[in-house]
């Protein structure tokens, strides 16, 4: 993967050292930056955090807004983004929790997926609707997305 390549050799010439929180790509961004040579320079480590308890326990998710926005929320993305770089040697992260499918609901469909990327300054978040690529389609979609934002915060 030609994007995790290029996040490699960014970050290592920048000084820039990465974790991951993730849910619904279950470590496949990290796996992604890890496929590439010479990685252990920049990724520091990745959080798996499917279920909710996770969430709250490894990142410091607090239980009102999984209860109040849902898992797939900006808001639990902020939080998990937040929460792997205070639980980290890392100076960026990103975050990714959504639903991958199959299925999903009128107010959170299949496909969506919600990111957070956070350094010491700033936590920012964004919502993406991918549509019902299927299960691996949006799994996919989603670790290409993370790795551009990832880029995008290192070009700054």
């Amino acid at each position: 993967m030609s994007g995790a390549k290029d996040l490699v050799e960014r970050a290592s010439a920048t000084g820039i050292v990465i974790a991951t929180a993730e849910s619904c790509t279950g470590g496949m961004i990290s796996a992604a930056i890890t496929d590439v040579t010479g990685s252990s320079r920049v990724l520091d480590r990745g959080f798996v955090t499917y279920s909710n308890a996770a969430k709250m326990d490894m990142l410091g998710v607090f239980a009102e807004t999984l209860e109040t926005h849902g898992a797939v929320s900006e808001q639990v993305a902020a939080e998990m983004a937040a929460g792997a770089l205070k639980h980290s040697n890392a100076t960026l992260t990103v975050s990714v929790t959504g639903i991958a499918g199959p299925g999903g609901s009128d107010f959170k469909p299949e496909g969506r997926v919600c990111f957070g990327i956070a350094t010491q300054n700033s936590v920012e978040t964004q919502q993406i609707d991918f549509g019902p690529l299927g299960r691996a389609g949006v799994r996919s979609a989603t670790v290409t997305h993370a790795l551009e934002l990832l880029m995008q915060k290192l070009s700054i």
